[in-house]
Protein backbone atom coordinates (compact mmCIF):
# COMPACT_ATOMS: atom_id res chain seq x y z
CA UNK A 1 0.00 0.00 0.00
CA UNK A 2 0.97 3.66 -0.09
CA UNK A 3 2.36 5.54 3.04
CA UNK A 4 3.44 8.99 3.56
CA UNK A 5 6.78 8.41 5.70
CA UNK A 6 9.39 10.51 6.86
CA UNK A 7 12.60 9.50 6.18
CA UNK A 8 14.78 11.70 8.82
CA UNK A 9 13.66 14.48 10.66
CA UNK A 10 13.57 18.24 8.94
CA UNK A 11 11.49 20.05 6.27
CA UNK A 12 9.66 18.88 3.42
CA UNK A 13 12.33 17.13 1.72
CA UNK A 14 11.83 14.47 4.31
CA UNK A 15 8.64 13.49 3.19
CA UNK A 16 8.24 10.78 0.81
CA UNK A 17 5.51 8.91 -0.36
CA UNK A 18 6.36 5.04 -0.45
CA UNK A 19 5.24 1.81 -0.79
CA UNK A 20 4.58 -0.28 2.36
CA UNK A 21 3.38 -3.64 3.85
CA UNK A 22 -0.31 -3.45 3.89
CA UNK A 23 -1.27 -3.94 8.02
CA UNK A 24 -3.06 -6.42 9.57
CA UNK A 25 -5.78 -6.41 11.99
CA UNK A 26 -5.54 -8.73 14.97
CA UNK A 27 -7.42 -8.30 18.17
CA UNK A 28 -9.63 -5.52 18.49
CA UNK A 29 -8.40 -3.78 15.62
CA UNK A 30 -10.33 -2.91 12.27
CA UNK A 31 -8.19 -2.79 9.28
CA UNK A 32 -9.87 0.45 7.60
CA UNK A 33 -9.74 1.34 3.75
CA UNK A 34 -8.69 4.62 4.27
CA UNK A 35 -10.79 7.11 1.90
CA UNK A 36 -10.20 10.65 3.50
CA UNK A 37 -7.74 11.58 7.28
CA UNK A 38 -6.66 14.70 8.63
CA UNK A 39 -3.81 17.34 9.56
CA UNK A 40 -2.80 17.94 12.86
CA UNK A 41 0.39 19.42 14.50
CA UNK A 42 1.56 17.38 15.88
CA UNK A 43 2.14 15.09 12.71
CA UNK A 44 4.49 18.55 12.04
CA UNK A 45 6.27 18.65 15.17
CA UNK A 46 7.29 14.65 14.32
CA UNK A 47 8.40 15.66 10.94
CA UNK A 48 10.81 18.06 12.35
CA UNK A 49 11.97 15.68 15.07
CA UNK A 50 9.99 17.38 18.19
CA UNK A 51 7.55 15.30 18.60
CA UNK A 52 8.80 11.25 19.51
CA UNK A 53 5.98 8.69 18.43
CA UNK A 54 4.90 7.26 21.91
CA UNK A 55 5.75 3.22 21.97
CA UNK A 56 4.37 0.91 19.93
CA UNK A 57 2.77 3.33 17.56
CA UNK A 58 2.84 3.35 13.51
CA UNK A 59 5.87 5.51 12.86
CA UNK A 60 3.52 6.66 9.69
CA UNK A 61 2.16 9.82 10.72
CA UNK A 62 -1.25 10.64 10.82
CA UNK A 63 -4.14 10.26 13.50
CA UNK A 64 -7.83 10.87 12.25
CA UNK A 65 -8.80 8.63 9.61
CA UNK A 66 -12.80 7.62 7.54
CA UNK A 67 -12.97 5.22 5.54
CA UNK A 68 -14.84 1.37 4.78
CA UNK A 69 -14.12 -1.42 7.13
CA UNK A 70 -12.18 -4.20 5.05
CA UNK A 71 -11.49 -6.71 7.59
CA UNK A 72 -11.01 -7.31 11.99
CA UNK A 73 -9.50 -9.21 14.15
CA UNK A 74 -10.79 -12.13 16.34
CA UNK A 75 -11.96 -9.87 19.37
CA UNK A 76 -14.30 -7.21 16.84
CA UNK A 77 -18.07 -7.64 17.05
CA UNK A 78 -20.55 -5.69 15.31
CA UNK A 79 -19.31 -4.38 11.95
CA UNK A 80 -19.74 -5.74 8.30
CA UNK A 81 -17.02 -5.25 5.49
CA UNK A 82 -17.80 -2.13 4.09
CA UNK A 83 -19.23 -0.12 6.75
CA UNK A 84 -18.18 3.54 6.40
CA UNK A 85 -16.32 4.51 9.92
CA UNK A 86 -14.42 7.16 10.79
CA UNK A 87 -12.13 7.88 13.89
CA UNK A 88 -9.10 8.47 15.95
CA UNK A 89 -6.23 5.78 14.96
CA UNK A 90 -2.57 5.29 16.87
CA UNK A 91 -0.71 6.54 13.98
CA UNK A 92 -0.51 5.00 10.28
CA UNK A 93 -3.70 7.60 9.08
CA UNK A 94 -1.39 8.75 5.85
CA UNK A 95 -2.01 5.75 3.99
CA UNK A 96 -4.09 3.76 2.20
CA UNK A 97 -5.07 0.97 4.57
CA UNK A 98 -4.77 1.62 8.50
CA UNK A 99 -6.00 0.15 12.02
CA UNK A 100 -8.58 1.36 14.29
CA UNK A 101 -9.91 -0.02 17.79
CA UNK A 102 -13.12 -1.22 17.44
CA UNK A 103 -13.87 1.56 20.65
CA UNK A 104 -12.93 4.05 19.11
CA UNK A 105 -14.87 3.60 15.21
CA UNK A 106 -17.70 5.40 14.89
CA UNK A 107 -20.58 4.97 12.34
CA UNK A 108 -20.29 7.76 9.29
CA UNK A 109 -23.42 10.19 9.93
CA UNK A 110 -25.43 9.36 6.30
CA UNK A 111 -25.47 13.23 5.56
CA UNK A 112 -21.54 13.34 5.83
CA UNK A 113 -19.04 11.75 2.80
CA UNK A 114 -15.31 10.42 3.98
CA UNK A 115 -14.21 14.31 3.84
CA UNK A 116 -16.19 15.51 6.43
CA UNK A 117 -15.87 12.79 8.59
CA UNK A 118 -12.10 12.81 8.63
CA UNK A 119 -12.23 16.37 9.55
CA UNK A 120 -14.51 15.56 12.48
CA UNK A 121 -12.64 12.62 14.76
CA UNK A 122 -9.87 14.32 16.70
CA UNK A 123 -11.05 17.75 17.03
CA UNK A 124 -14.88 16.64 18.26
CA UNK A 125 -13.32 13.92 20.42
CA UNK A 126 -10.90 16.60 21.93
CA UNK A 127 -13.07 19.52 22.27
CA UNK A 128 -15.52 17.79 23.92
CA UNK A 129 -13.24 16.32 26.51
CA UNK A 130 -11.54 19.25 27.36
CA UNK A 131 -14.21 21.36 27.25
CA UNK A 132 -16.83 19.74 29.82
CA UNK A 133 -14.81 16.92 31.09
CA UNK A 134 -12.05 18.77 32.49
CA UNK A 135 -13.52 22.60 31.86
CA UNK A 136 -16.59 21.93 33.41
CA UNK A 137 -18.46 23.63 31.03
CA UNK A 138 -21.67 24.91 31.51
CA UNK A 139 -24.40 27.22 29.74
CA UNK A 140 -23.91 30.92 30.78
CA UNK A 141 -20.66 29.86 31.69
CA UNK A 142 -17.77 32.80 29.38
CA UNK A 143 -14.68 31.10 27.11
CA UNK A 144 -11.98 32.18 25.69
CA UNK A 145 -10.47 29.68 23.02
CA UNK A 146 -6.94 30.99 21.67
CA UNK A 147 -6.34 29.37 18.11
CA UNK A 148 -9.68 30.05 17.56
CA UNK A 149 -9.26 29.44 13.78
CA UNK A 150 -7.93 25.81 13.85
CA UNK A 151 -9.60 22.75 13.31
CA UNK A 152 -10.29 22.60 17.91
CA UNK A 153 -11.19 25.82 18.44
CA UNK A 154 -13.48 26.11 15.40
CA UNK A 155 -15.27 23.16 16.76
CA UNK A 156 -15.09 24.80 20.33
CA UNK A 157 -16.59 27.36 19.28
CA UNK A 158 -19.51 25.67 17.76
CA UNK A 159 -19.64 23.79 20.95
CA UNK A 160 -19.72 26.48 22.93
CA UNK A 161 -22.35 28.60 21.44
CA UNK A 162 -24.86 24.90 21.09
CA UNK A 163 -25.13 24.72 24.69
CA UNK A 164 -25.55 28.78 25.13
CA UNK A 165 -22.55 29.63 26.69
CA UNK A 166 -20.55 32.54 25.41
CA UNK A 167 -17.55 32.55 23.08
CA UNK A 168 -14.52 34.60 22.70
CA UNK A 169 -11.19 33.91 20.67
CA UNK A 170 -8.04 35.03 19.55
CA UNK A 171 -7.13 34.48 15.81
CA UNK A 172 -4.06 36.15 14.11
CA UNK A 173 -5.53 37.82 11.00
CA UNK A 174 -8.62 39.82 9.73
CA UNK A 175 -10.13 36.98 7.64
CA UNK A 176 -10.22 34.69 10.37
CA UNK A 177 -11.61 37.64 12.68
CA UNK A 178 -14.80 37.43 10.07
CA UNK A 179 -14.67 33.59 9.84
CA UNK A 180 -14.64 33.10 13.62
CA UNK A 181 -17.90 35.65 13.43
CA UNK A 182 -19.93 33.67 11.00
CA UNK A 183 -19.51 30.65 13.16
CA UNK A 184 -20.72 31.95 15.94
CA UNK A 185 -18.06 33.40 17.64
CA UNK A 186 -19.48 36.63 20.41
CA UNK A 187 -16.10 38.30 19.58
CA UNK A 188 -12.77 37.05 17.47
CA UNK A 189 -9.85 39.06 18.92
CA UNK A 190 -6.70 39.57 16.38
CA UNK A 191 -4.16 39.35 19.02
CA UNK A 192 -1.81 40.58 16.36
CA UNK A 193 -3.52 44.01 16.58
CA UNK A 194 -5.25 43.80 19.96
CA UNK A 195 -4.09 42.61 23.34
CA UNK A 196 -6.54 40.02 23.71
CA UNK A 197 -6.29 40.37 27.94
CA UNK A 198 -7.44 43.90 27.89
CA UNK A 199 -9.97 43.60 25.45
CA UNK A 200 -11.50 40.41 27.06
CA UNK A 201 -11.95 42.57 30.55
CA UNK A 202 -13.47 44.66 28.31
CA UNK A 203 -15.98 42.47 27.06
CA UNK A 204 -16.78 41.13 30.29
CA UNK A 205 -16.71 44.19 32.41
CA UNK A 206 -13.95 43.22 34.38
CA UNK A 207 -15.60 40.32 35.66
CA UNK A 208 -13.18 37.28 33.43
CA UNK A 209 -13.92 34.18 32.20
CA UNK A 210 -14.81 30.91 33.78
CA UNK A 211 -12.94 29.12 31.73
CA UNK A 212 -9.85 29.20 29.02
CA UNK A 213 -9.21 27.48 26.34
CA UNK A 214 -4.93 27.29 25.73
CA UNK A 215 -2.92 25.78 23.03
CA UNK A 216 -0.25 28.67 23.19
CA UNK A 217 1.54 28.27 26.40
CA UNK A 218 4.98 29.87 27.25
CA UNK A 219 3.92 33.12 27.25
CA UNK A 220 0.16 33.22 27.54
CA UNK A 221 0.55 31.80 30.98
CA UNK A 222 0.14 34.81 33.36
CA UNK A 223 -1.99 36.30 31.16
CA UNK A 224 -4.47 33.73 30.90
CA UNK A 225 -4.55 33.16 34.54
CA UNK A 226 -5.25 37.17 35.00
CA UNK A 227 -8.36 36.30 32.73
CA UNK A 228 -10.18 33.75 34.85
CA UNK A 229 -12.86 34.39 37.52
CA UNK A 230 -12.64 32.82 40.93
CA UNK A 231 -12.54 29.10 40.71
CA UNK A 232 -11.93 29.44 37.22
CA UNK A 233 -10.31 26.92 35.00
CA UNK A 234 -7.35 27.23 32.32
CA UNK A 235 -6.79 23.73 30.33
CA UNK A 236 -3.57 23.96 27.88
CA UNK A 237 -4.17 21.66 25.31
CA UNK A 238 -1.04 22.53 23.16
CA UNK A 239 2.54 24.21 23.32
CA UNK A 240 2.92 26.11 20.43
CA UNK A 241 5.11 29.00 22.38
CA UNK A 242 7.07 26.89 24.41
CA UNK A 243 6.53 24.17 27.38
CA UNK A 244 7.76 26.52 29.99
CA UNK A 245 6.78 30.10 31.93
CA UNK A 246 6.71 31.53 35.08
CA UNK A 247 3.86 31.24 37.18
CA UNK A 248 2.80 33.42 40.06
CA UNK A 249 1.34 30.82 42.47
CA UNK A 250 0.15 33.07 44.78
CA UNK A 251 -2.81 34.41 42.28
CA UNK A 252 -3.50 30.13 41.67
CA UNK A 253 -3.94 30.41 45.56
CA UNK A 254 -5.96 33.43 46.83
CA UNK A 255 -8.36 32.79 43.50
CA UNK A 256 -8.61 29.17 43.77
CA UNK A 257 -7.67 28.63 40.13
CA UNK A 258 -7.68 25.31 38.46
CA UNK A 259 -4.58 24.52 35.79
CA UNK A 260 -5.16 21.20 33.44
CA UNK A 261 -3.44 19.28 30.78
CA UNK A 262 -5.02 17.02 27.87
CA UNK A 263 -3.29 14.97 25.26
CA UNK A 264 -5.19 12.26 23.93
CA UNK A 265 -2.65 10.39 22.46
CA UNK A 266 -0.47 9.72 25.13
CA UNK A 267 -3.47 8.09 27.26
CA UNK A 268 -3.89 4.67 26.97
CA UNK A 269 -6.76 2.79 24.77
CA UNK A 270 -9.03 2.32 27.41
CA UNK A 271 -9.27 5.71 28.30
CA UNK A 272 -9.43 6.89 24.80
CA UNK A 273 -12.35 4.47 24.22
CA UNK A 274 -14.16 6.16 27.48
CA UNK A 275 -13.18 9.57 25.65
CA UNK A 276 -14.57 8.34 22.41
CA UNK A 277 -17.97 6.84 23.85
CA UNK A 278 -18.31 10.35 25.58
CA UNK A 279 -18.86 11.88 22.55
CA UNK A 280 -20.68 9.96 20.24
CA UNK A 281 -23.25 10.20 23.72
CA UNK A 282 -23.48 13.97 23.76
CA UNK A 283 -22.75 14.61 20.11
CA UNK A 284 -23.55 12.06 17.60
CA UNK A 285 -27.15 12.99 17.17
CA UNK A 286 -26.40 16.33 16.67
CA UNK A 287 -23.80 16.02 13.94
CA UNK A 288 -26.44 13.31 12.24
CA UNK A 289 -28.86 16.16 12.12
CA UNK A 290 -26.55 18.85 11.02
CA UNK A 291 -26.88 20.93 14.14
CA UNK A 292 -22.94 20.82 14.43
CA UNK A 293 -20.66 20.62 11.33
CA UNK A 294 -16.69 20.27 10.76
CA UNK A 295 -15.08 23.27 9.79
CA UNK A 296 -12.91 22.05 6.60
CA UNK A 297 -10.65 24.58 5.12
CA UNK A 298 -9.06 22.77 2.12
CA UNK A 299 -8.74 19.17 1.05
CA UNK A 300 -5.65 17.99 -0.72
CA UNK A 301 -5.24 14.85 -2.09
CA UNK A 302 -2.68 12.13 -0.27
CA UNK A 303 -0.20 12.59 -3.09
CA UNK A 304 0.23 16.70 -2.17
CA UNK A 305 0.93 15.96 1.41
CA UNK A 306 3.59 18.28 1.71
CA UNK A 307 1.51 21.28 0.44
CA UNK A 308 -1.10 20.32 2.79
CA UNK A 309 1.81 20.76 5.70
CA UNK A 310 2.70 24.14 3.96
CA UNK A 311 -0.34 25.72 4.70
CA UNK A 312 -0.96 24.56 8.13
CA UNK A 313 2.60 25.94 8.88
CA UNK A 314 1.55 28.87 7.45
CA UNK A 315 -0.78 28.95 9.79
CA UNK A 316 -3.19 30.00 6.51
CA UNK A 317 -6.39 27.42 7.54
CA UNK A 318 -9.32 27.94 9.10
CA UNK A 319 -10.60 24.57 10.18
CA UNK A 320 -9.17 21.62 8.98
CA UNK A 321 -7.04 20.21 6.28
CA UNK A 322 -8.17 17.14 4.86
CA UNK A 323 -6.57 14.27 2.70
CA UNK A 324 -8.37 12.58 0.15
CA UNK A 325 -7.35 9.37 -0.62
CA UNK A 326 -8.40 8.27 -3.82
Amino acid sequence: MRAVVYEGSGGPEVVKLREVPKPVATGDLLLVRVHGSALNRADILQRQGIYKVPEGQSAIPGVEIAGTVEDWGENVKGFVRGQRVYGVVEGGAFADYCLLDQGMANPIPESFGFREAAATAESFLTANETLFALGGLQPGHSVLVHAGASSIGTTMVQMIKHIGATAYCTVGSQKKVEALRAIGADEALNYKEQDFAREVMRLTRDEGVELVMDFIGGAYLERNLSLLKHEGCLVVVGLLDGMSAGLDLLKVVQRRLQIKGSSLRLRPMNEKRQVNAHFRRRWAEVLARGQLTPVVHAEYPLERFSEAQAEMEANRNIGKIVLSHG
